[in-house]
């Protein structure tokens, strides 16, 4: 079973709930290229062992884990290009049982085998992290806010202050003297979030996942900054080209600096879930027929092709499920995180699942 990063994103959350008092839990990455015969006998050779564990609990758990592990690997002549991942393991306490066996987004990057009180999910986080970041910037003389646009998430990484007193008054060199005292505290500023800049986004460029850097803030600091050469010239390859007009720092501030650049951040799914969220309030608002929420009537809604867009929170554990159906229908679904506003409102007020339709059905 091949999955993507959102169906990723659940699982480690189902794995993440399992625990044992024993190591009884098995845990198995295999990379591309590893022959499925070298990990069979693996496997085989580590039940032929089980039998020197002295309690008899934890020597069953493992060898339903590992027998669980042996027959679903038997099934498949070649592993995949994504390499494979395995979970087996029981509930000593309950007696249930669970066994994963798929195809991850990314390439496992490990062979690795172990049976411990837990599940090893930790290479798997690793690929839940979007592989389109963007990098956002709102810098003013004396506050920056630094932060990321990770699919349907935005996320504020770091706000920045510092004191940078105002215009001096008394007129001849004592003002030009201050001035210059002001010139280069602005400058250390400046100097200061760019190299905070490095530290949050270079490492994210070099793994491959930062695709843009979007910049924005009030009057002409942003320009100051960017013309000032602050920024690492590896970050500053990625610049967008337009600095957009920020009256805000914070989330707050983000939020704006996003919405007033979903020209320029077409693929990314949060300007999408912002636009759909606010299109549907709209339609509530007058009340024109043009939405529509409850399962039954979403479903039946998407099967007649009324449809335009489906709004479906990320959390519902059917989520995967009404996206493709929405694809199957010709609708494009949306997916609605806690960091779009309204989001948790949807949720609440409508179960997570909204239609936004192409005609009037009633």
């Amino acid at each position: 079973m091949y999955v993507d990063r959102r169906q990723l994103r659940e699982i480690i959350k189902e794995l993440k709930k399992w625990s044992a008092p024993a190591t009884v839990l098995l845990s198995l990455y295999i990379p591309p290229g590893r022959p499925v015969s070298d990990v069979l006998n693996m496997l085989r050779q580590e039940l032929s062992i089980t039998d020197n564990i002295k309690l008899k609990k934890t020597r069953s758990a493992v060898q339903r884990a590992l027998k669980a592990a042996i027959e679903r690997l038997s099934k498949i002549p070649k592993i995949p290009d994504n390499g494979l991942a395995l979970f087996c393991g029981e509930d000593m306490d309950t007696g249930d049982f669970i066994c994963l066996m798929f195809v991850p987004p990314e390439k496992v990057p490990v062979y690795f085998y172990r049976t411990d009180k837990h599940f090893h999910t930790e290479f798997l986080e690793e690929m839940v992290v979007e592989s389109n970041l963007v990098g956002l910037i709102i810098i003013e003389r004396d506050a920056a806010t630094l932060g990321l646009l990770k699919g349907s998430r935005l996320e504020v990484l770091e706000e920045i202050e510092d004191y940078i007193p105002g215009k001096h008054h008394r007129g001849g060199q004592s003002q030009r003297r201050f001035d210059r005292i002001i010139e280069q505290m602005v400058h250390d500023f400046y100097k200061r979030v760019g190299e905070h800049a490095k530290e949050k986004f270079l490492p994210l460029l070099e793994q491959g996942k930062l695709k843009a850097i979007l910049i924005g803030g009030p009057a002409y600091s942003k320009y100051d900054f960017v013309e000032g050469d602050y920024l690492d010239y590896r970050l500053r390859q990625l610049v967008l080209p337009r600095l957009i007009d920020v009256s805000y720092q914070g989330e707050v501030g983000l939020r704006e600096m996003v919405m007033k650049a979903s020209d320029l951040l077409k693929e990314q799914e949060y300007v999408d879930a912002l636009k759909a969220v606010e299109e549907f309030k709209l339609n509530l608002a007058k009340d024109d027929g043009m939405i529509i929420y409850g399962e039954e009537d979403v479903k039946r809604a998407l099967e007649m092709g009324a449809i335009k867009t489906l709004i479906i929170d990320e959390d519902r554990p059917d989520a995967h499920q009404w996206a493709e159906l929405a694809k199957k229908y010709g609708a494009k679904p949306v997916f609605l995180s806690d960091d779009v506003p309204e989001g948790a409102w949807i949720k609440k007020t409508f179960g997570g699942l909204v239609g936004i339709l192409r005609y009037r059905i009633y």
